[in-house]
């Protein structure tokens, strides 16, 4: 029998070795080297949905055994036990091969024949496992870390059960099978144990319906499985077997040992980041640490910021650092390709280059393009709408019809500015019960906020367009039509514009009155230093507060939610304070917390993707919370309260902006439309 070891390679540990072997040395030490993933497992349960996901693949292998303990000893013990029968079905199946440690999530065994299902909360196409290669060969990038993971456990099973034949199974939820009942999500119930990790309560089996009409469907992918086996194109110089590399990476973590990688662009998505704080208390930077041995470094702190903080989608971060440039005080106009050339709008080039000529000669110049700025402001019309979309996209739908990841609009936020400048909270949405469909109603009382007048729309990024597209196709789609189901879609096709323009849609006119995109205007027209890398409006914000003494004055004073600036959640709100060093603190830490002890800007490391899509990360996990766990009537008004305000915040930080750009563009913009 083997014994269990303390340090294992589990699969875990090898994907985060995949992305970058020498994440093994950091992990796992949060005492030393902080991760900034976050480290509430049960927010992260929240926002993935990957625990629902598991526990609903059981359901499709009934009278299997689950393997509850985390205790990997009693874990193998009682795998073991079941592997000696004929024939079993085991959930988190616990393996054991060498230094190797895999849970399986669902191990079927029937005599010699072994089945390995590893379940992804992640869509897929009807077809097969053809859908996971591309066209010129291998395995297509996005759907690599999968196989590579299932391919690890068909490594471990394969070794561990040398007299049994393993093949491999993703499990995936088919986007195309639509949901076949109403509140199917309802019955897994995520609680946390006794020591606040996160695990699924069945609160009702499958009905006949559910089970015989799956969202989950298992793909065979040994062919592909093998291929990775018998590679031989592993490793930093391309030369390693797939059991090669294994052994590398667990000897590795077994010892303790720091597997030593040149720098990249890859860096950036390193989480083992710390703050001034941490630094202060004798924790680690893992970032550093790396840079700091790399011969591509050679400042002397790291207060100047790397390539890697160009932003603006640089994609020559790479090739600086491989030149030996990784600093941003080594890189020239010549590297971005930047012509320096005027031009109406700013490019992205442009932008590269403002970012890192501010870092270079210190200068906190704010660039804005008055004269195109001013252009485009002479065309709105008054009142303007500033709008804030909260949205979700859950992986088990929750509404008989709905497929996998279709968004739910569930609160939006509405702030107006009038042409004599006066402010105020003109509405909001929110609508988070569990047996709610909130899009139709969502879009019309949209509808009736927003059809008073013919005033100018704004949004911020285009998740709103996206999400009014999409619910305009579900109108047009749905068995279950309201009655103002044609006034609804003349509505969204007044304001939105197509998502898909190639694909032709005759009976979509171009807008009337498309909403305006600020965050384009940004792109177009402004820059401030401040804002570092990012165009969030999460960054813009304090840009603003800090370059604008009318509005940072503004806002300094007790009148946010007073009849001389209304608001529907607020009263004598001060939203700008200023911290130790004078400087403006960010209004959003102003809000009270989303979740226990969890700071906002943590609650962003739960959203992978882009700033647009990561600002949200709060609200669509305070509202899978509210579907997903069991509260009570004043938690679920608490989280109901403070999602009001967190959202209506986004669009104030809208008009914000706004009277910044106004009052640098004086004189008043005379409009004839007005």
């Amino acid at each position: 029998m083997v014994t269990p070891m303390s340090r294992h390679l589990t699969k875990s540990r090898f994907k985060l070795a995949l992305e970058c072997p020498t994440k093994l040395f950091y992990t796992k030490k949060r005492d030393v080297y902080p991760d900034k993933q976050t480290e509430d497992s049960f927010l992260a349960a929240l926002a993935e949905g990957g625990h629902q996901v598991g526990e609903l693949a059981t359901l499709y292998f009934p009278g299997g055994v689950m393997i509850h303990t985390l205790d990997e000893e009693a874990a193998l013990a009682e795998t073991n036990a079941l592997l000696a029968q004929e024939d079993a079905t085991i959930y988190e199946a616990a393996v054991l091969y060498g230094n190797l440690f895999v849970r399986v999530d669902v191990l079927v065994k029937c005599g010699d024949d072994v089945r390995l299902i590893e379940v992804k909360a992640k869509s897929c196409d009807s077809g097969g496992a053809e859908q996971f290669l591309a066209k010129r060969g291998g395995v297509k990038a996005s759907w690599k870390p999968y196989l590579m993971d299932v391919t690890f456990q068909k490594y471990v099973l394969q070794h561990a059960l040398p007299a049994s034949h393993v093949s491999a199974y993703l499990m995936l939820i088919d986007k195309a099978v639509p949901c076949p009942t109403n509140g199917l999500h309802q019955k897994f119930l995520l609680v946390k144990d006794e020591d606040g990790r996160p695990h699924v309560e069945l609160t009702s089996d499958l009905s006949d319906l559910e089970f015989n009409n799956p969202i989950l469907r298992a793909i065979h992918v040994d062919d592909i499985a093998n291929d990775i086996l018998e590679s031989s194109d592993y490793g930093p110089n391309g030369d390693m077997s797939f059991g090669e590399m294994v052994e590398v990476f667990s000897s590795h973590y077994e010892g303790d040992r720091r597997i030593s990688v040149p720098i990249g662009d890859y860096c950036k998505e390193c989480t083992f980041h710390t703050n001034a704080n941490e630094k202060a208390a004798g924790k680690r930077s893992g970032f550093e640490e790396c840079w700091t041995a790399a011969p591509e470094w050679n400042e002397a702190s790291f207060d100047v910021p790397t390539v890697l903080d160009i932003g603006q989608n640089c994609r020559k971060a790479g090739k600086l650092i491989a030149e030996g440039r990784a600093s941003i005080m080594q890189v020239t106009a010549d590297d971005l390709n930047y012509d320096q050339r005027p031009d109406p709008k700013m490019t992205g080039r442009e932008r590269q280059w403002l970012r890192v000529k501010s870092v270079q000669r210190k200068d906190p110049t704010m660039h804005l393009r008055r004269d195109e700025l001013r252009a485009e402001m002479a065309t709105w019309v008054y009142p303007l709408h500033f709008i804030d979309f909260e949205t979700a996209s859950p992986a088990i739908p929750f509404h008989e019809g709905l497929h996998a990841y279709e968004p739910l609009a569930f609160q939006f936020s509405h702030h107006l500015v009038h042409k004599d400048g006066r402010v105020e909270h003109k509405g909001e949405y929110i609508d988070a019960r569990l047996d709610a469909f909130p899009n139709f109603d969502f879009v019309r009382e949209l509808k009736r906020e927003l059809e008073t007048d013919q005033g100018t729309i704004f949004r911020y990024a285009a998740h709103e367009n996206t999400i009014l597209a999409h619910i305009r196709k579900q109108l047009r789609n749905s068995d279950r039509l309201p009655q103002d189901a044609g006034e609804l879609v003349e509505f969204i096709e007044t304001i939105t514009q197509a998502t898909n323009p190639k694909a032709g849609d005759p009976e979509w006119r171009t807008p009337k009155r498309n909403m305006v995109d600020m965050l384009e205007l940004v792109r177009s027209y402004y820059f401030d230093p401040a804002m570092g890398a990012s165009n969030s409006i999460k960054k813009v914000l304090p840009a603003v507060l800090s370059s604008s003494e009318y509005v940072r004055d503004k806002y300094s004073r007790p009148i946010y939610g007073t009849p001389e600036l209304p608001s529907l959640n607020f009263k004598d709100m001060v939203w700008v304070e200023l911290d130790a060093s004078g400087k403006p603190r960010d209004p959003y830490q102003l809000l009270p917390l989303l979740f226990d002890d969890v700071p906002p800007e943590e609650l962003s490391n739960l959203v992978c993707g882009d700033d647009e899509l990561r600002d949200g990360g709060a609200a669509m996990t305070a509202y899978a919370r509210m579907q997903f766990t069991e509260m009570s009537e004043t938690e679920h008004s608490a989280l109901r309260k403070a999602l009001l305000k967190y959202c209506e915040l986004d669009t104030l930080a809208m008009v914000m902006i706004f009277e910044a750009w106004r009052e640098w563009l004086q004189p008043p913009i005379e409009n004839p439309k007005g």
